[in-house]
């Protein structure tokens, strides 16, 4: 240490010249400086112009003949989420400002984070007031005004939203509003009557199929159809989940290929054997092997909620229970979910008997507690 410290006879400070950093830079190029940086697929293959959104032809028709008058009106998309609701408004704002221009005259704010009415006073207003200037290279007419995108605009608190009201008003010649919602029911009455609302529906499964192999195409990863089938199901039209799980499973197979076990392991999907056991089980009337598997269950660490929509789906595909039965169950599944929610548990059990007079049991674990429920 002491050597260390009476070192500056040994360590020169005075700054490199020219050579040695052009020595330096080239050793750096040619090891790390040429590694290619690694980008989520879901930034990687995001759409980059309007042609590329997907499945969302009413709102990219009316979106483009908005663009050719160079004018665009205060946006609201709302819809589920994963089906491209930010990845339009960002290809739309690349049409209108080009390259150059679109860092200066685009801000993009998530307001599940930033939604308090501070941030509204401050960035948000700021933004808004600042003068436009400049002109696209490529000498295509570039619009007077800006464009502010709040993300996740559902998040935001209601004196937050009434604040933005008022800035929408002040600054509507220079700047232009893009709010972003799963839920437009939770956006003020006098906002979402400010703008024009659009409608994102979820992705069907063939065009959810179709970019999963365009993608692993690219990639060079080899999915089985199973495998890009069961994507589909686990990812519930959220293209942006079904290409993330996709990413997650090829580094997980190391280059092999995707299978239907690799996704369900990724995804923490309840294996179907997994439900059909339990359900055995609760049929045979046997309280030990009840309880076996709902200790084998819990065991696993399977996602509460995850585990009780998919015991819903099968109960409902059930062919020997009556409609009646079913939707006793259905409700008391619902009162367990919201159990859930409430009491943020991470691991549930839902059991349920069926005896030979059509007669039913359910009782749900919790935890290690075990705590009943019902």
């Amino acid at each position: 240490m002491q050597a260390f410290l009476k070192g500056p006879s040994s360590i020169s400070t005075k700054p490199p010249s020219t050579k040695d950093r052009g020595t330096a830079a080239t050793a750096g190029g040619s090891g790390e400086g040429k590694r290619v940086r690694a980008i989520p697929w879901v930034e990687k293959y995001r759409p980059k112009c309007m042609d590329e959104v997907a499945f969302q032809e009413e709102v990219v028709a009316v979106l483009k003949k908005t663009l050719q008058g160079a004018d665009l009106p205060n946006l609201l998309f709302y819809g589920p989420p994963g089906t491209g609701k930010t990845s339009t408004i960002l290809a739309a704002a690349r049409e209108l400002f080009g390259p150059e221009l679109f860092r200066q005259r685009v801000l993009e704010l998530n307001a599940s984070d930033e939604r308090g009415i501070q941030v509204i006073r401050e960035k948000v207003k700021s933004f808004a007031q600042l003068t436009v200037s400049g002109s696209r290279s490529d000498g295509r007419p570039c619009p007077p005004f800006k464009i502010i995108i709040l993300d996740e605009a559902d998040s935001m608190t209601s004196a937050a939203q009434a604040a933005l009201r008022r800035t929408m008003e002040r600054e509507s010649k220079t700047t232009r509003f893009c709010l972003i919602c799963n839920y437009i029911s939770r956006i003020i009455e006098p906002i979402t009557s400010r703008c024009s609302k659009f409608r994102f529906k979820p992705l069907s499964d063939k065009i959810q199929q179709q970019r999963l192999l365009d993608i692993a195409e690219k990639e060079n990863v080899t999915v089985s159809s199973e495998g890009v089938s069961y994507l589909v199901r686990a990812s519930e039209g959220d293209l942006r989940k079904a290409i993330t799980l996709l990413q997650s499973a090829t580094r997980l197979t190391g280059g092999k290929e995707v299978t239907e076990k690799v996704v369900t392991e990724i995804a923490g999907i309840v294996p179907q054997g997994i439900l059909d056991g339990l359900l055995t089980a609760c049929q045979s009337g046997s309280f030990e092997k009840l309880e076996a598997a709902t200790k084998n269950l819990i065991n696993e660490g399977y996602a509460a909620t995850q585990f009780i929509n998919q015991l819903h789906d099968t109960i409902i595909e059930r062919k020997d229970l009556s409609d009646k039965q079913k939707s006793v169950i259905a409700e008391k599944l619902a009162v367990s979910l919201h159990s859930v929610s409430v009491l943020f548990t991470s691991r549930i059990h839902v059991c349920l008997w069926f005896g030979g007079h059509k007669k039913f049991f359910i009782c749900v674990l919790v935890n290690s507690s075990q705590r009943m429920v019902y």
